[in-house]
Order: structure tokens, then sequence, then C-alpha cells
């Protein structure tokens, strides 16, 4: 799925823009789990490129939420469990936009405001709708995509973020669960619109990591790869 290479890095970019702090993180014996974070986030998204443009929203979807999920994902040592997804993604994403002295993330939101607004606006990407189907619910549903414009105005990206990612969360967990037919006709505006904000998301997350992420800790990694001795 291809975008705007003028505005958007490739995954192959952002791995060269990486490629030092890993080498370094290798030969320190560093936090080893912010690299494969990274890397298996990027081979995700390196898929999600070669595929067909606009042929496979539903798997190009699904990959790209996996993506997000090797970044923000937490390991719960008590439960031995990973932890809840929007409680790992919130605090993640409030984690970036601490380290964010470069703006990418907000420069990501402001060039792809309509993006968002549209997303916003969907009712069939509201929680709020599902909840109790009708078209008044379908109204009041809409009512994020008025207010995103006091957020942005007020520059609260981590509200405008969690808003979005409810969206796309939406969306991803009706294929993954089985609430969505493959290919189906009917979501697939709201598919491609999801696949479109994630495109260009995942990579300002990711322009943040590199530049101000490799020293921090992010976290204790799920399933980390290993290789039992018999």
């Amino acid at each position: 799925m291809n975008h705007d290479p003028a505005t958007i890095p490739s995954v192959h970019a952002l791995r060269r823009r990486w490629k030092p702090h890993k080498e370094r993180l290798a030969a320190t014996g560093g936090e080893q789990a912010t690299s494969i974070r990274f890397h298996r986030a990027c081979s995700w998204m390196a898929r999600v490129e070669q595929m067909p443009d606009g042929q496979e929203h539903d798997l190009a979807l699904v990959s790209l939420w996996i993506a997000f999920n090797a970044l923000y994902g937490q390991w719960d040592g008590q439960r031995r469990e990973p932890r809840l997804d929007r409680e790992s993604w919130r605090a993640f994403v409030d984690r970036i936009l601490r380290l964010d002295r470069k703006g990418y993330v907000a420069d990501a939101l402001r060039e792809h405001k309509r993006l968002v607004i549209t997303l916003l606006e969907d009712e069939y990407l509201s929680g709020f709708f599902w909840q109790e189907p009708s078209a008044r619910r379908a109204g009041q549903s809409r009512k994020a995509a008025r207010n995103a414009h006091t957020w942005y105005i007020e520059q609260r990206w981590a509200k405008v973020l969690d808003e979005v990612l409810e969206r796309v969360y939406l969306a991803r967990c009706q294929l993954v669960h089985g609430a969505a037919t493959y290919g189906g006709r009917l979501n697939r505006t709201a598919l491609r619109r999801c696949v479109m904000m994630m495109q260009r998301l995942l990579p300002a997350l990711l322009m943040v990591w590199i530049d101000h992420g490799a020293h921090e800790d992010w976290g204790p990694l799920c399933y980390p790869p290993m290789r039992l001795v018999h």
C-alpha cells in the first residue's frame, strides 16, 4: 500500500535512521527489548508496504495495529499475561508526546486533520453508537468530530490521538473477532481511512522513538524471543 514518500518515511528509511542506535545497543549490551520492539513493528509495516494498493485493507489494518501493539504492549508480571490494550497504548502515547520535542506527531495530526475529522464523523467507528444503534446515537457519536476543532486549537494532541485510536481499534476488533466479512462491501471506506491514518501515525511515532526514545526503558516485552536448551 503506497503512501506519499515526500511526507511519510518508508520502513527502509526508518530502519536506516535507527541503525546507529541498534548497533550501539548491541555493542554495549543495552536494552535489547527496545530494538526488538522496533524490529517487530517495522516487520509488519514493511509487509503492508508490499501489499497491492487498495486491495488488502482488512489485512493491512490488522498488520498495522500489530506494529503499533509491538511498540506499546506491556507484560504484567503479576498476572503473567499482557496488560490491557487501552491501558498500555494510552500510557505509551502519553510518553511519546512528552518525548516529542520536534513535534513529529503533532505535525502528522495537523497535516492530516481532514482525515482525523472524517474518522470521528463515522458513526460506524464509534463504540458509543454500537451500544444502542439508532439515528439519535449516530448524531451524538459525531460530537467528537465537532469538538476536535477545539482540541486542535488547544493543541490537545493526546485527546485527538485517543479518539482516533479508539475508532481504529474498533475496526481492528471487528476484524479480529470475526465481526466483519473479509473484503466486505459495507466497511471498505472505513477500513481504508483507518489504514491511511495508521500509515501516517506509525512513522511519526517511530521518528520520536528513534530521535528521543533509544535510551528509554519501554517496559517488559511481551513474549521475548528465546530458545530453550533441552
